[in-house]
């Protein structure tokens, strides 16, 4: 059992991704993990897999390109992103937003080091949503 905000926090700069499970805990059948984005952020950008995503939204508003398409999904929305779709996320909003997302099959946290990187690394123009306010 883990509670309320535990699990392996992996810094992404203008977000965190945390691990809720994953690799030995679930035999490789599926990862469960939390992705925050802080206002006007993007995700990852587009890209697709083997595995089946399930997104979940747990916190304001998450928008998804799914199947070729943006969709903006409310607190309580699921996403399905099937193996082999291209698929993003982004928090459009003015307000900071989460999803629970379950990788099927799983073991994706090994990746998790460089991925963060990756978001870190991202100058601040990339990481900021189109309709982003001007400072």
């Amino acid at each position: 059992m883990l509670r309320p905000g535990q699990g392996r926090t992996y810094d992404l700069g203008r977000g965190r991704a945390v691990f809720k499970a994953d690799g030995e805990e679930t035999r490789g059948r599926y990862s469960m993990s939390e992705w925050w984005l802080d206002p006007y952020t993007r995700g990852p950008g587009a890209h697709t897999h083997d595995e089946d995503d399930v997104f979940f939204v747990i916190e304001g508003t998450m928008s998804f390109f799914v199947g070729g398409s943006w969709v903006d999904a409310p607190k309580g929305s699921v996403v399905i992103a099937p193996g082999g779709t291209p698929h993003d996320f982004q928090n459009r909003t003015g307000e900071r937003a989460g999803a629970l997302n379950l990788s099927v099959p799983g073991d994706f946290e090994p990746e998790m080091a460089a991925i963060a990187e990756w978001f870190r690394a991202r100058p601040a123009v990339e990481s900021q949503t189109d309709n982003a306010p001007v400072s």
